[in-house]
């Protein structure tokens, strides 16, 4: 995943995201992948029914951000990627990546990994939903993203988990006082 961050940092331009600010909108064609550099992005997805929208994942400063399967491919992303504070991104095209990893059998051979760690990170959540309790998935994303509250509303957080809010607030109650 070196080479992927060390190409972003080449090859993409820094772009400034205000909060509020979409990189990518569910819907419309996904154009672009990349480093964050600073900053903070949540994916938004709106309920068939009833039009609420509900966070499926965070990019957090050192990670990457982007809808990547449906980038390389020029399709419609399947979520809003949108700044959560003022961020900043190495932002490349998915023209830009498919460049990349035409040049040779070790670039070819990143995308199959990038592919790997992204199912492995979406199975390790999807599991997660079935085998660990409200509490604990609080606590793992806590350990994944130590500060995330200070930038977070808890409807947020809540979202994320697939939670209520009060639930998250009797979560955080519990912990502060050692229940």
């Amino acid at each position: 995943m070196r080479l992927l961050r060390n190409f972003c940092e080449q090859e993409g331009e820094s772009v400034h995201y205000q909060k509020g600010e979409q990189m990518e909108r569910e819907g419309l064609p996904s154009e672009w992948f990349g480093f964050v550099a600073e900053g903070c992005f949540k994916y938004v997805t709106r309920g068939v029914g009833d039009g609420r929208e509900h966070i499926t994942w965070f990019s957090f400063a050192g990670e990457f951000v982007g809808d990547y399967p449906s980038c390389i491919d020029g399709r419609p992303s399947l979520t809003t990627i949108e700044a959560m504070l003022p961020s900043r991104v190495l932002r490349v095209s998915g023209e830009q990546l498919m460049a990349l990893f035409r040049r040779d059998m070790e670039t070819m051979e990143l995308r199959s990994i990038i592919g790997e760690h992204l199912l492995r990170q979406a199975r390790a959540r999807y599991l997660d939903f079935h085998r660990a309790t409200p509490r604990e998935r609080y606590e793992l994303l806590m350990r994944r993203c130590p500060g995330i509250v200070e930038h977070l509303s808890l409807n947020t957080i809540a979202s994320f988990l697939n939670i209520s809010p009060k639930t998250i607030s009797m979560i955080r109650r519990d912990i502060t006082f050692g229940l």
